[in-house]
């Protein structure tokens, strides 16, 4: 047997080019990676309530919130980083029919329309995070859960959506730049040395 027979064949994911479109790209996918881990340490605090609860019979009264509070701020943070890994879903029954020149048409129509989605969204997320952060009166009051915790956590998490919005706001508006310039919005084997 040589060596040859020993080298495990390439998989269609090793050869795929890299999907991240920008340094900006690059930069949230660094950090989404630490976002990550709120996952994991929510999954943590909820093992330490089970054994605080069930085993010492002395059950927390923070640890719910908490851990919807983590998971709800990584699925926020999650759509940023799918938008720039190019893996959000999509219904390509017509590009995958379209030619090239039509294909980068339909990409700068997607990129444009996605750039005004996430401007749209990120005005209603900010007017949420308004009224989740002020009061009537205009002074800065945060709010809170209304159990006996109370914290302040649907206020934080509000802000946690506009601000995934915003980044995506960048991000397409990146992207539609991008088109707009002709660079494709998926990389092809061809230009996987020209990323």
């Amino acid at each position: 047997m040589s060596d040859e027979d020993d080298r495990v064949p390439a998989t269609a994911e090793d050869q795929a080019p890299n999907p991240v479109r920008s340094t900006f790209d690059r930069g949230v996918v660094w950090c989404a990676r630490g976002a990550a881990w709120l996952v994991f340490i929510a999954m943590g605090i909820s093992v330490f309530e089970v054994i605080m609860r069930y085993g010492f019979n002395s059950p927390t009264s923070w640890v719910h919130e908490s851990v919807v509070m983590l998971v709800a701020v990584s699925f926020a943070l999650g759509g940023p980083a799918a938008l720039a890994g190019n893996q959000h879903i999509r219904v390509r029954v017509l590009y995958d029919a379209a030619g090239p020149r039509l294909k980068r048409w339909l990409d700068r129509f997607n990129d444009l329309v996605t750039f005004l989605f996430c401007l749209a969204m990120s005005y209603a997320a900010f007017l949420m995070f308004w009224d989740a952060s002020h009061n009537p009166f205009g002074e800065w009051s945060l709010e809170r859960s209304g159990t006996s915790w109370n914290p302040p956590f649907p206020a934080l998490v509000k802000g946690m959506i506009m601000l995934a919005l915003i980044i995506m706001c960048v991000q397409s508006f990146i992207h539609m730049t991008q088109s707009f310039r002709g660079k494709p919005a998926t990389a092809t084997p061809d230009d996987k040395g020209a990323q």
